[in-house]
């Protein structure tokens, strides 16, 4: 009898014990879990914080106005100055803007020092296949010839011998380039808007190739005696932000979201009415 019973004995502490060891296995377990939900959850927390207070460096022209340039206070403005704006606050991001001039802004953002560019770029396939990423054309814009406001030059057939003014890397550059065999005429390449203008004004040259908007905005604005020659303007195209490195593919994801929510609320519209009226 004694040995019956300590057999029982012996059996009911074995369930027991194994009894206990499960309960401990099943409470290590879902500690374990919660520790890797709780490590998960705070580096999920840490990488949004991380994406959150990304700036993002922004390259653009020093003068191409009404897009970017300095007001009379000082203050740099334009229609890409305040669409940029309007459509970071609408995606939440951030960025600093650089006022480079053309080629140093194309050359910064090649070179890594800036994460995109805007500055009145043409979407264009030559650009494309030399490595820029464009948006979704957020203006579209033609290019014509300006001449001194006293020039008897009507189009094209009248610059035979004559020289040329453009701005180096432009799509009024590109116009030029294209007419200049057909007509006779002698391109002369400056690095910047204003001193193209001056180049036209001082006889230097007898007309200049710009973006039409630029050409009337920098004429009215600027008092300059010129005047562009309605007959002379392209089909025209559009104008896009740029990116030269995929890895920046996340920020022009969000200047196509913000721009598209922007057209939308009457935001773009407001910009534009703003500086061409």
């Amino acid at each position: 009898m004694k040995k019956v019973l300590s057999v029982f004995l012996a059996a009911g502490l074995a369930l027991s014990l194994a009894a206990c060891g499960g309960s401990s296995s099943s409470a290590s377990s879902a500690s374990t879990a919660d520790s890797a939900a709780s490590t998960s959850e705070a580096a999920s927390s840490s990488e949004a914080a991380s994406t959150s207070d990304k700036v993002w460096v922004i390259a653009t022209d020093t003068v191409f106005k009404p897009f970017e340039y300095t007001d009379a206070s000082g203050s740099f403005v334009g229609i890409d100055v305040d669409l940029l704006a309007a459509i970071a606050e609408d995606q939440g991001f951030q960025y600093e803007l650089k006022s480079l001039g053309w080629d140093a802004a194309i050359a910064a953002c090649q070179a890594g020092q800036a994460d995109g560019m805007i500055a009145g770029a043409s979407i264009t396939e030559e650009r494309k296949s030399s490595g820029w990423t464009f948006s979704d054309g957020y203006y579209t814009a033609t290019q014509s010839m300006t001449v001194a406001a006293d020039s008897d030059i009507a189009g094209f057939e009248d610059l035979s011998g004559k020289d040329v003014a453009v701005k180096i890397g432009t799509q009024g550059a590109a116009y030029a380039e294209s007419l200049k065999d057909e007509y006779g005429f002698n391109i002369v390449s400056f690095e910047d808007s204003p001193t193209m203008y001056q180049a036209v004004l001082g006889g230097q040259c007898a007309a200049c190739f710009e973006d039409t908007p630029i050409m009337q905005a920098s004429i009215k604005d600027g008092g300059l005696a010129l005047k562009v020659l309605e007959n002379t303007a392209n089909e025209g195209g559009d104008y896009g932000f740029a990116i030269f490195n995929t890895d920046n593919q996340e920020l022009l994801d969000l200047f196509n979201a913000g721009l598209a929510d922007i057209k939308a609320n009457g935001t773009y519209d407001e910009i534009l009415a703003k500086y061409l009226g």
